[in-house]
């Protein structure tokens, strides 16, 4: 079987370049939704509403994309995760035009995109290692990072540029558009080895080897789940990566989903507040994407994820403090700086410390853990919302968030692991 991962870095790069442009169109809707949501009803509880319905899908669809990305071609799995959310956005868009113009619209095109992304992660990140060389991960996630901030940096001025001009149809339209760009590009120039051999074993439909193909005819989704919680459960590093990452999850809810609601009352519901607010910590989350991408962190990637939690508790407690919008966008492009040294060590960890032919479900577990910890938070702080100052909502879970840092650095078997 020819090995592609030696056959440079175009590839990679085209693999990278079609993803960006998907989400690119992704994250132009996404943003319209958000803030279509903010600004007509300025609810804690709408825009719970909005996270329950936009994380929940992920929550159930996550065990059975796990299974799938390691039994089935990974390729082809993000292609259908991604066609299906196209047709999703295609048929709201067709509503829209006609005049159907409801928020359940919004929600529904929330749940559908939640219900993709719990397929396409944890292929997207079973694939990137069949296609990359091992010592090149933490480069080549850093890279994606950025270019995923890149993405994140340029759509909410598009959104919010496009939402002054034409219809919030166009938007879910130009999705449709960049996502059958992003389709092509994986199809027909990002090769992979069965595709490149001509020869398409069971082994390398899913990109792995799996270690008793005897069974793997007759087992069940749920058998092969069940087999990867049980490989999670002894291996004792990966349940407590999976853990301490759903317990930040939470505790970072108030910041991932508060801050519009936030800015609106304090400063203002003006469409390009809320641009601003994401420009700034997409454009830090680009800039931390190109840090670790050339740097690769901290020899011990354990450390550089503690960091990054004291680092962002720490920017959550001053944005829980009165400040001027300035300082705000200041604060909100260095949280954006800090979250890649998290998320990127994490995710070099699940792909070099789980066995291959696991991978696929270990992301599973953790994209539906994880999945379900956002909502439970906003089920916390959303209605919380309305009833306290989002600045107190802020200052306790950034002072949770820089002591749980002391938990990674504090366990032997995570720094061991972290080496």
């Amino acid at each position: 079987m020819v090995d592609l991962r030696s056959a440079g870095r175009s590839v990679v790069a085209r693999f990278l370049f079609g993803q960006g442009l998907s989400l690119f169109g992704s994250m132009l809707v996404q943003y319209a939704i958000m803030w279509r949501i903010t600004l007509d009803t300025r609810s804690g509880v709408s825009m719970t509403l909005y996270v329950l319905l936009g994380i929940l899908p992920t929550f159930f669809i996550s065990p059975f994309g796990g299974v799938w990305a390691d039994r089935f071609n990974r390729k082809l799995l993000i292609n259908m995760a991604d066609g299906s959310i196209a047709l999703v956005s295609a048929a709201i868009a067709a509503a829209l035009f006609v005049g159907y113009d409801g928020l359940w619209l919004l929600f529904v095109g929330a749940s559908a995109r939640a219900l993709g992304q719990g397929v396409h992660t944890p292929s997207i990140n079973a694939f990137i290692p069949q296609i990359t060389r091992p010592e090149n991960l933490a480069k080549v996630n850093g890279i994606n990072a950025s270019i995923q901030s890149f993405a994140m940096i340029v759509s909410p001025l598009a959104s919010g540029a496009l939402l002054g001009f034409v219809p919030l149809a166009t938007i879910f339209l130009i999705d449709v558009v960049t996502a059958v760009a992003g389709i092509s590009i994986l199809h027909f120039w990002v090769k992979t080895p069965e595709e490149v051999s001509g020869k398409l074993s069971p082994e390398e439909v899913s990109g792995v080897k799996s270690p008793e193909p005897e069974r793997s005819k007759a087992s069940t989704y749920y058998r092969d789940f069940r087999e990867g919680i049980r490989y999670i459960s002894k291996h004792g590093f990966i349940g407590r990566l999976i853990l301490l990452s759903v317990v930040f999850y939470v505790a970072i809810a108030p910041v991932a989903f508060l801050t519009p609601l936030q800015v609106a009352r304090n400063f203002g519901a003006e469409v390009w507040l809320l641009t601003a607010i994401e420009i700034a910590f997409s454009a830090g989350m680009m800039l931390g994407g190109v840090a670790i991408g050339f740097w690769g962190g901290f020899k011990n990637k354990i450390y550089s994820m503690a960091l990054s939690c004291f680092l962002t508790g720490a920017s959550t407690v001053v944005i829980g403090q009165p400040v001027e919008f300035s300082v705000y966008l200041a604060i909100m492009l260095f949280m954006g700086l800090t979250l890649p040294l998290y998320n990127t060590p994490s995710t070099v960890l699940f792909q070099t410390k789980v066995d291959s032919a696991y991978r696929g479900r270990v992301f599973g577990v953790f994209g539906m853990t994880s999945s379900l910890m956002m909502p439970a938070g906003m089920l916390i702080f959303g209605p919380l919302g309305d009833l306290v100052p989002i600045e107190l909502l802020m200052t306790i879970s950034g002072i949770f968030i820089m002591l749980l840092s002391v938990f990674f650095v504090a366990s032997k078997t995570m720094r061991e692991a972290g080496r």
